[in-house]
């Protein structure tokens, strides 16, 4: 039997190995490994930004609505294994190494043959696909780590409904220069008859997306986003009008969380009619969605994602937020704008090299009191003192810490200085790689 060290040994040696284009590796790990993912109920969702907050909503009312429902995202925020769940709950230190020691087992055997050893993130997607099958999920909601058409997700053939998420600028070096490429890579996960739901897109986007729905012979369904309406805040609500739903109420607080909830909504529509069943009986049982209205605004009103607009403190207000590129800033500086700028905002701030930091600053800066750079821990880290002279160019109180727990420490003196003349807010943004060392760093402090 394996344990917690001999899978971290594992998954070390496996990043060693890269990132591989294409699904040729992952396509001979499953088939060692019984194509287990041809047996499950799939929702597959590709994007830029949202497709994240996009997974835990569906994920909270198909629980709601009775359904055993697996969960699959990345990159992980507090520990490794929320990567995982079904039902709401991570999958145990001793159920990840069970899995990994099947498949670190498909592993050795491909080698063997002289055939690939497949690279980590590979690994991960297969661990997931065979957890759920012994889990017995009726439904998995599958989001892509990057791009779609090469992602390792995208051996599935057959998903219930395809979910694109806001396209946008981001990993542009590894999915084209322009929203239009980026589009086309998102585009992979439309399979050949299958539905397709999205939001409001670029309009080249939308043609893009539009011509693979043609030629995959599927229709594309795009959320009416402009139904959406009366959208304020109520304590710790973000209470919202779409279309003749009224009063619908969201828990994930960020400005533009009500268009992801209108394509979850429109998702859950495309559902009804369609089949799901328990794949590991002898005679599976197959039954078309039965979701309600109450299902979906119970689910919205209680689901929970970690670093989108989350408080995780309350005095002062802590808030952490992973928008890490341009359209993501944009996003979270409307949030801001729409319920917050009666406060004195602290920014803590951690990039990687490879984003449009110079763009996120000058979105983000113009509303800040004072900005605290640091430097995730992270192999693709922008340097924090370097964030911290690109980000002198926009505003005059920047300041590099050299840790997030020290970063935190001056962010919370100054919220103590300044609450004598206004409220205050810390709100730490960026990377989603530190987010969870900083709130490990809240937790010191009595709250």
């Amino acid at each position: 039997m394996w344990n917690e060290r001999k899978t971290q040994e594992f998954r070390k040696k496996a990043e060693a190995l890269g990132s591989v284009p294409g699904l040729t590796n992952i396509r001979n790990l499953m088939e060692e490994l019984g194509n287990v993912q041809d047996g499950l109920s799939i929702i597959h969702v590709a994007g830029t930004n949202g497709k994240g907050s996009v997974c835990a909503m569906l994920e909270s009312i198909l629980r709601r609505a009775g359904y055993r429902t697996g969960r699959y995202s990345s990159p992980a925020v507090f520990c490794y294994e929320e990567r995982y769940q079904v039902n709401g709950i991570n999958i145990s230190k001793e159920e990840l190494s069970s899995v990994m020691e099947e498949v670190a087992a498909a592993c050795g055997r491909m080698t063997g043959r002289g055939v690939a050893h497949p690279t980590l993130f590979e690994i991960e997607t297969a661990a997931a696909f065979l957890w759920f099958f012994w889990k017995n999920c009726r439904v998995v909601i599958l989001e892509t780590g990057m791009g779609g058409a090469l992602d390792a997700t995208n051996i599935i053939r057959k998903p219930l409904c395809s979910v694109i998420t806001s396209v946008s600028m981001d990993h542009m070096a590894f999915l084209g220069g322009t929203p239009e490429k980026i589009a086309a890579e998102k585009a992979g996960i439309i399979k050949e008859g299958c539905p397709v739901v999205t939001v409001k897109q670029q309009p080249g986007v939308h043609e893009v997306l539009r011509q693979v729905c043609e030629k995959k012979h599927t229709d594309m369904l795009e959320a009416d986003t402009g139904k959406i309406s009366n959208v304020h805040y109520e304590g710790e609500h973000l209470v919202f009008d779409w279309g003749k739903m009224q009063r619908i109420e969201l828990s994930l607080l960020g400005a533009y969380q009500p268009e992801n909830a209108v394509c979850v909504i429109e998702t859950i529509q495309r559902l009804k009619g369609l089949k799901t069943g328990y794949v590991r009986q002898e005679a599976p049982i197959h039954r078309e969605f039965e979701i309600s209205e109450s299902d979906i605004r119970f689910g919205l009103k209680t689901v929970s994602w970690p670093g989108r607009f989350q408080i995780i403190n309350r005095t002062p207000l802590v808030v952490l937020d992973g928008a890490h590129n341009e359209d993501a800033a944009k996003k979270l500086r409307k949030t801001l704008e729409m319920g917050f700028t009666n406060r004195k905002i602290i920014y803590i701030i951690g990039v990687l090299a490879d984003k449009e930091y110079e763009k996120i600053l000058q979105c983000m800066l113009p509303l800040a009191d004072r900005v605290y750079t640091v430097t995730p821990d992270n192999p693709r880290a922008l340097p924090g003192e370097l964030l911290c002279e690109e980000a002198k160019k926009y505003h005059g109180h920047v300041q590099f810490a050299s840790g997030i727990g020290t970063a935190l420490s001056l962010a919370l003196k100054d919220a103590e200085r300044m609450e004598q003349e206004a409220e205050t807010m810390i709100l730490a943004f960026g990377s989603l790689s530190y987010l969870g060392e900083l709130m490990q760093e809240m937790m010191k402090y009595d709250r």
